[in-house]
């Protein structure tokens, strides 16, 4: 029986690169794609069968819309969509530039749209559309406010989406993600941002040194999951929190 074909966004490294090991891995044909085209091609590289790398700058309209076009040239049917590029950088909005605002409203929001638009034509009934939101919706992190917003936006985006593909029998949903880390993190920031941000989330309630991390590759099982669940059945919002360090 043929694998699923899956497209990932943001796959160079962290949560996409986990994802499309782990795919590729089970015999699925799986689309990394990414940005800087070098580095989705380094890691397909050395995920090796089943991997493909496109590129892909979600957003850009003209650049979803090529990338698309890529995959449909060898694999015209997409089973699955896994939104995943995100940009997680804390700043207060006093002081954030034009391109901090914007970069996070077009990757976190616009581009996870544009691909899904871009998708919908090459899916057929029992396809699978995941976008990938944060805990961070519910919980008081500050320094976050635009990548709350987007990823709030894009939980209600992915609830209306799936009510307005219910006639195809695509389904869409999220995935609230915990805290994770792992090879390839793109979580990274500078020195004193991230000193900020730990002290400003410590005086809302938040240790960030206390609370638990989830790897990566544990966190592919509940994607896996989803993927694999029967027919008659639809996830909203599944939503996971890491366990506390021992």
């Amino acid at each position: 029986m043929a694998g699923k074909v899956i497209a990932i966004t943001g796959a160079n490294g962290g949560l996409g690169r986990a994802l499309a090991q782990r795919f590729a891995a089970e015999g699925e044909e799986v689309f990394l794609l990414g940005r800087t085209l070098a580095k989705v091609q380094e890691v397909a590289e050395a995920i090796g069968a089943g991997a493909r790398a496109v590129q892909c700058d979600v957003t850009s309209p003209d650049s979803v819309k090529a990338a698309f076009a890529e995959i449909a040239r060898t694999h015209p049917r997409l089973d699955v969509l896994i939104n995943n590029a995100a940009i997680f950088k804390p700043f207060l909005i006093e002081e954030a530039s034009d391109d901090q605002i914007m970069s996070g409203l077009l990757t976190n929001l616009a581009g996870p749209i544009f691909c899904t638009r871009s998708a919908i034509p090459m899916m057929t009934r029992g396809s699978l559309i995941i976008h990938v939101s944060s805990e961070s919706v519910n919980l008081p992190f500050a320094h976050l406010l635009i990548y709350q917003s987007t990823k709030a936006a894009l939980e209600r985006f992915s609830l209306g989406l799936h009510d307005e593909l219910k006639d195809k029998g695509i389904h869409s949903t999220i995935v609230r993600a915990g805290q994770m880390f792992g090879p390839g993190s793109s979580a990274e920031m500078e020195p004193e941002a991230g000193a900020r941000f730990h002290e400003a989330c410590l005086a809302r309630g938040l240790n960030l040194f206390q609370r638990g991390v989830t790897m990566y590759d544990s966190a592919t099982q509940l994607f896996r999951n989803i993927i694999d669940l029967p027919a008659d059945m639809h996830v909203d919002i599944a939503s996971y929190q890491a366990q506390p360090r021992g």
